[in-house]
C-alpha cells in the first residue's frame, strides 16, 4: 500500500546524493552511479566509486568515525571462498577485481530524513576536503 511513498523516498534521498556530490564527480575525485539513457532506476542503493582500494578504505573508515555507516558493495565471485573452490575466472581480471575495490555504498533506506541526508554529505564533502 506504501509502495508509491517509499520509493518517492528513496528517489529523494538518490537525487539528493547525485546532486550533492556532482562537485565531487567534476573535481575527478570520485565516480557516481550511471543511469543509461532510457532507463529508469528504483533508487536501491547509492554508491560511489573512488580512487582504489586504499582510499576507499580510508574513506569507510572515515565516515565510520564521524557515525555513518558504509560498506563496500561485494566481493568479487572469483575470490570468494567457493568461487576459489569450485570456480574459476576465465579471460583476464582487467576490470571485476579493480571496480570492486572501488565501490563504497552509502546508507539509503525508506525513513532516511533530510536531516541524515545532509549529514551524509557533510561527511562526504569533509572527506574529500581533506585531500
Amino acid at each position: 500500500e506504501q509502495a508509491d511513498a517509499i520509493n518517492e523516498n528513496r528517489l529523494a534521498t538518490w537525487k539528493a546524493y547525485d546532486e550533492a556530490f556532482a562537485p565531487l564527480k567534476a573535481q575527478g575525485k570520485l565516480e557516481l552511479p550511471v543511469i543509461p539513457e532510457g532507463c529508469v532506476h528504483n533508487a536501491h542503493m547509492y554508491y560511489l566509486k573512488l580512487k582504489n582500494l586504499q582510499e576507499r578504505t580510508a574513506f569507510i573508515n572515515y565516515m565510520k568515525e564521524n557515525d555513518v555507516h558504509t560498506v563496500f558493495h561485494y566481493v568479487p565471485l572469483h575470490s570468494a571462498p567457493a568461487g576459489i573452490q569450485y570456480g574459476r575466472f576465465a579471460g583476464v581480471d582487467e576490470y571485476t577485481t579493480k571496480e570492486s575495490n572501488r565501490l563504497t555504498r552509502l546508507p539509503l533506506y525508506y525513513g532516511l530524513t533530510e536531516a541524515d541526508r545532509a549529514a551524509v554529505v557533510q561527511v562526504v564533502k569533509d572527506f574529500f576536503a581533506q585531500k
